[in-house]
């Protein structure tokens, strides 16, 4: 869909900037150059093309799963107002 001036005037209109028919006219040609590289874009075979989550062939370092802290649940529950069964009692706010 090629774009022309008055398309630019009125998107700058709707984004409430103001451009003079001289910047309207750089900016057509931007966004012109912009639409066709979508469209070069758009007419490759991406049909058996698996997507990549980078652009580069990198693996994230990953650590081992494992427990590292103590469990001090007891602890901190000790200083807790109200604690049953292991979970932290609050006051009810809605009726």
């Amino acid at each position: 869909m090629p774009l022309i001036l008055d398309d630019v005037k009125r998107i700058a209109h709707l984004a409430r900037i103001e451009v003079d028919d001289q910047e309207a006219a750089q900016v057509l040609g931007q966004l012109s150059g912009i639409f066709a590289l979508i469209g070069e874009m758009q007419a490759i075979d991406t049909a058996g093309v698996e997507p990549m989550a980078h652009a580069q062939d990198l693996m994230l370092r990953l650590r081992d799963d494992t427990v590292t802290e103590t469990d001090q649940h007891v602890a901190f529950q000790a200083v807790a107002p109200q604690v049953e069964g292991g979970l932290y009692l609050v006051p009810k706010v809605i009726e």
